[in-house]
Formats: C-alpha cells, sequence, structure tokens
C-alpha cells in the first residue's frame, strides 16, 4: 500500500536526508510554531484537486469535533503532482480551517507564493513528506487526551477491537528526553524532527511523550481515521486493564486482515463524519 505526506522548515535539512525512508504525513499532536501571528494563505494551490483541500479541511474539523484535537494539531498532505511540497493549514485551531487557509509549501517549509506570509517552523511535517514516499499526515495535539496516558506509562497501546487494528504492528513511543534533555517538549529543529521520524519509522502511529501522537496512511481520511481511532483504543484500553488481568488484544495477523478491510470501507465511515462537519463549514 502506497503512501503520502508533507513537512516543514529551512533549518530542515532532515527533510532532504530523511528522503530514502519515504516516510509520509497523517497525524500528530506535535508541535511547532509559527514565527509569524497572522499568515496569509496562497491565493490559490494549482493542480491541486479541491477534493484533496476537503479532505484537509474536513478531517481537521473531524479531530476536533472529537476532541482529539482541540486549539492546536494539524492535518497536512502531500502535494499531488509535486512530490517535494506539501498542504498544511496556516496557523489557526482545526476547527477553524477552512480551504482558504491551506497553504502549499516545499520540504525546508518555505511557503510557495505566500504574498509577505513568514516561514513556518514545524519540524515533523517535512521529515515525514519526503519524497519517494506516499503518506498523508495528521497532526494534533490534545493535553487530556487517552492515549497521552499510554505515552508516559510502561504499558503498551494494543489494539482491543477490528477499527484500531492498524496498532497491531506495535506503537512505539518517542521521548524527546532521551536525547535532548530537558526542552519545551515542542518538535522544533531539524535533529528533534528527524529523531521522531525515525521513531515513527513504518508504523502508522507514534506516541510522544507528554505530548500526543503522530499518525499516518495512504490517504487524508485514513490518517484522520486511525487518529480518532488510536483515542478511542486507548480509552478502552485503559478501561479493560482496570477490570483487572490481561485484556484478549487483537493478533499481528487478525490485525493485517482487519485494517486491510478498514482501506477498503474508508468511505462510509467517511462520509457519515463529513455529513456531520459540512454545516460547520457555512459558519
Amino acid at each position: 500500500m502506497t503512501r503520502k505526506f508533507a513537512w516543514t522548515s529551512s533549518r530542515f535539512a532532515v527533510s532532504r536526508r530523511l528522503a530514502g525512508f519515504g516516510f509520509i504525513v497523517a497525524l500528530a499532536l506535535l508541535a511547532g510554531r509559527l514565527d509569524a501571528s497572522a499568515q496569509t494563505p496562497s491565493a490559490s494551490l494549482p493542480g491541486v484537486d479541491p477534493a484533496l483541500l476537503e479532505d484537509v479541511v474536513v478531517g481537521s474539523r473531524i479531530l476536533a469535533d472529537f476532541g482529539v484535537v482541540d486549539g492546536f494539531g494539524h492535518v497536512s498532505a502531500r502535494h499531488p503532482t509535486n512530490p517535494n511540497h506539501f498542504l498544511m493549514s496556516r496557523s489557526l485551531a482545526p476547527a477553524l480551517v477552512t480551504a482558504d487557509d491551506l497553504m502549499e509549501f516545499d520540504l525546508d517549509g518555505n511557503a510557495v507564493n505566500a504574498r509577505g506570509a513568514k516561514r513556518f517552523s514545524r519540524t515533523l511535517h517535512p521529515c515525514r513528506n519526503l519524497p519517494g514516499s506516499a503518506r498523508c499526515d495528521v497532526g494534533g495535539s490534545h493535553p487530556f487526551a487517552w492515549r497521552d496516558s499510554f505515552s508516559v506509562s510502561n504499558v503498551p497501546l494494543r489494539p482491543m477491537y477490528h477499527n484500531p487494528s492498524f496498532l497491531a504492528v506495535g506503537v512505539p513511543v518517542w521521548d524527546i528526553r532521551k536525547d535532548f534533555g530537558d526542552t519545551s517538549m515542542l518538535v522544533s529543529n531539524a535533529a528533534i524532527g528527524k529523531s521522531l521520524a525515525s521513531a515513527l519509522g513504518d508504523k502508522p502511529v507514534a506516541l510522544m511523550r507528554g505530548h500526543g501522537d503522530v499518525t499516518v496512511g495512504p490517504t487524508v481520511k485514513m490518517a484522520v481515521f486511525r487518529a480518532y481511532y488510536t483515542d478511542v483504543n486507548a480509552r478502552l484500553q485503559a478501561q479493560a486493564l482496570a477490570l483487572g488481568g490481561e485484556p484478549n488484544y487483537l493478533t499481528p495477523g487478525e490485525g493485517a486482515k482487519a485494517d486491510q478491510t478498514n482501506f477498503a470501507v474508508m468511505d462510509r465511515i467517511w462520509n457519515l463524519w463529513r455529513m456531520k462537519i459540512l454545516p460547520t463549514l457555512a459558519k
């Protein structure tokens, strides 16, 4: 299954060094900040299907509506015709993102035709959206999400049922302190971004200690799906563990087969979520 992805920042030469990994963009509770308090989105995004732009917008609002992200977090996607560029909103709460807020960036995080917009300094997105890969990325940060409990404990996050079956391949936990000591917990430079991207590897999800998670997928829809069900699974697993004894998790074989089924029927759940979100776009 091919994947797609995207990322940012000029000091992020890491995106080129990681090109061989073929990372993609999906969901990340990660960090990063804008150097400017306001950015002007591009007037247009040539060569981009409006349907893809809608997926990024709807995905952002779905995750906000479900409480997977709050005022922070982001969804990004590889540019469909230029693998060296990716698409992501200007600095804005996910619940407020519209198609007009989406911008195009190169792998150094430079905004394309940004009409005066300042540079992004999000390091995670360039590292996951490298040439040769096909990932789509979602990013978000929520201080009280269930998945965060597993990022700070010794209990591995494992799949409880078929929707979060993608967790069966394992969920790495990335600890920024291991290599960088005391930090602001943000993915704020190329070295930190490379470390996180390496921890994610070929997995669909990586937890970030005390900061959330990053989720990837072959499409924006799948990335959002995985972001949501990672958090649902974390809540169910915590409840099962509280009952006592060892939960009966999905096996790797079950996970692989269920994940194929989920991908095949993705539009079924996406269309339901989209129906709920579309009225909010008119506000």
